[in-house]
This record gives structure tokens, sequence and C-alpha cells, in this order.
């Protein structure tokens, strides 16, 4: 595995192989497809901030929750 570069049909063949290195090591490995690198595949972090933290704040306060919305409401803004 040079410099963490592999093929896909090689991972695909080895795969399970890889998540116990990645596991082990904690090097991150790069899927290559056709030579052009698509996936990292890397150990999973633990949460750095809370979830619940992140969120405070960022919902608006609603008088009538269960009422319909306006048509004129803004979608995805």
């Amino acid at each position: 595995m040079a410099g963490g570069l592999i093929s896909k049909t090689e991972f695909k063949a080895r795969a399970l192989e890889y998540f116990r290195q990645i596991e082990a090591s904690g090097d991150p490995v790069i899927v290559t497809d056709h030579g052009k690198p698509t996936l990292e595949v890397r150990r999973c972090r633990g949460l750095e901030r809370d979830p619940l933290q992140v969120l405070r704040g960022t919902v608006l306060h609603y008088d009538a929750p269960t009422e319909p919305v306006d048509v004129e409401c803004e979608v995805n803004r």
C-alpha cells in the first residue's frame, strides 16, 4: 500500500484486512478509481462538540406549532 492509495478492486478483495489495519494504525486509506482518488477510509473520530450545544439557539419559536404554515413561508432558506 504505497502512500495509503489503493484501487477499488484491491480494496474490495481485502476490505476487512484494510479495516483492521486502519483501526490499529489510525492511518487513513485513499481508494482510487482509474487512478483518481474517490474515497477516504479513516478511523471514526469522537464528537468534538455536544450536538445539543451545536443546535442551541438555531430553532425558531412557534406560537402554534400544530397549526398549518402560511403558503408564503420560505422553503430552504
